[in-house]
């Protein structure tokens, strides 16, 4: 019972969060939006194609027999939001397209504590012949991890991959001996591989994408797939550069071209500051109080 509060503040992902309701009609509810559920709208083909749950002939099952009742039971409540907010510009489209509904962006908010202070310790000052690349995140289908792992075994370049997930097993056996995979590792042995790097590699198509913007901070440059929450963060040519499908042939494309660039770790690092949790905050408690403002004034007319 929410009864008690005059607002609201529902964060949703593939969760049911926005699902919150309000007990009297006065109330505001602002739900802040990460995506519309990604298994209705967006990547529904793609979650057909490659579903993150096993067994998968199952999880097929379950998505086709289930996605039509569950996709009018997200739209019907997406209505009962009076404020969306969206994570980016990608996902601020997509509030329109499948919940018909309008939204203002305000960026995640990224702990850079950790990254920024690494822009300074790295000299890079230009992309060598045979850049050293690098890449961290769960290890799951979506994150199309394959994309740079066989770009960089056909071109021979070191490719350093951070973490785990379902797909490890998978990627393990399409990676030659130019890719090591790192599994889970410490802050200090994070650190010794964002000074190695030459660049970081992001083929997802992210709703906003955390880690490519930790990357930034830490002066890496991004080569990133042009799509979704990268088209906030990457300036190409200023702190990265895109590839146009996620294929291996596409990122081959892009990068080729980039040895000899030159980059600035510094330079790149600043372009992470909007994503601050300091903005976040400031820009959220702005939204908030403008929109009960606004709310509980037309309430009393």
């Amino acid at each position: 019972d929410l009864g008690q509060y005059d607002i609201i503040l529902s964060s949703s992902g593939n969760g049911e969060a926005k699902f919150a309701r309000k007990s009297r009609p006065e109330q505001l509810h602002i739900c802040y939006c990460h995506t519309p559920t990604h298994f209705y709208w967006r990547h529904y083909d793609e979650y057909i194609k490659r579903p993150s749950f096993r067994p998968r002939w199952l999880a097929r099952l379950g998505l086709k027999t289930l996605v039509r009742p569950l996709k009018k039971r997200d739209f019907a409540t997406a209505q009962q939001v009076d404020i969306f907010i969206a994570n980016s510009t990608g996902i601020q489209a997509d509030i329109a397209e499948f919940y018909q509904k309008k939204s203002t962006v305000i960026f995640p908010p990224i702990d850079l504590s950790n990254f920024s202070p690494l822009a300074k310790t790295r000299q890079q000052k230009s992309i060598p012949k045979k850049p050293r690349c690098l890449i961290w995140g769960r290890i799951v289908p979506m994150k199309r991890l394959d994309v740079a792992i066989e770009a960089c075994q056909k071109l021979g370049w070191q490719l350093d991959i951070i973490g785990k997930g379902p797909d490890m097993d998978r990627l393990k056996k399409l990676a030659g001996p130019h890719t090591n995979f790192l599994g889970f590792v410490d802050d200090a042995t994070r650190e010794k591989y964002i000074k190695k790097a030459d660049l970081f590699i992001f083929c997802s198509h992210e709703d906003f994408g955390i880690a490519p913007v930790e990357a930034l901070a830490a002066g890496i440059p991004v080569v990133a797939y042009q799509a979704g929450g990268a088209l906030d963060y990457i300036k190409s040519e200023k702190n990265g550069w895109f590839f146009s499908e996620q294929t291996a042939e596409q990122l081959i494309k892009t990068l080729n071209e980039l040895p000899g660039k030159k980059v600035s770790p510094v330079k790149i690092s600043a372009t992470a500051n909007e994503f601050s949790a300091a903005i976040f905050r400031k820009s959220m408690k702005n939204i908030v109080e403008k929109s009960w403002k606004e709310y509980s004034h037309e309430n009393r007319h």
